[in-house]
C-alpha cells in the first residue's frame, strides 16, 4: 500500500462511509491473521500427528514437512498482519489530522469574521 489511497479525494467527500470502510479493512485483516494462523496450526498438528502414527513411508516425510510448512505460514501471516495495521493506521491517522486541521480552520475563519463584525 504507498500513499494515502484517500489522497484522491477532497476531505469534504470524506463522510461516514468511508470511516465505515475503514474499520471494516481493519476488521479483514484481523480476520486474515486468524485464517493464516489456523492454516498453521493445522499444519502443525498434522505433521505432529503423521510423525506419532507413521514410523517409515510417505507420510512420515509429509509430517517433517508440515511442521516448518505450518511454522512458516504462520509467521508469514503475522508479518503481513502486522505490515497492513500499520499501513491501516496511517491511513486513520492521516485523516484525522487532516479533520483536526479543518475544523481548526473553520474555527479561525468563525473567529475572524466575529472580529470584523464587532469592529468596523
Amino acid at each position: 500500500m504507498r500513499g494515502n489511497p484517500y489522497e484522491r479525494f477532497k476531505h469534504k467527500e470524506l463522510i461516514l462511509r468511508d470511516e465505515l470502510a475503514i474499520d471494516r479493512t481493519m476488521l479483514a485483516n484481523e480476520r486474515t491473521v486468524l485464517a493464516y494462523l489456523r492454516g498453521a496450526l493445522t499444519l502443525l498438528i498434522a505433521g505432529i500427528t503423521f510423525l506419532n502414527f507413521f514410523d517409515t513411508g510417505m507420510l512420515l516425510y509429509i509430517g517433517i514437512l508440515c511442521i516448518p510448512l505450518g511454522l512458516a505460514i504462520g509467521i508469514f501471516g503475522v508479518f503481513r498482519y502486522r505490515k497492513m495495521d500499520k499501513s491501516i493506521r496511517i491511513v486513520r491517522e492521516s485523516l484525522s489530522r487532516e479533520e483536526e486541521i479543518q475544523k481548526r480552520a473553520e474555527q479561525m475563519d468563525q473567529g475572524e469574521r466575529a472580529t470584523r463584525t464587532h469592529h468596523p
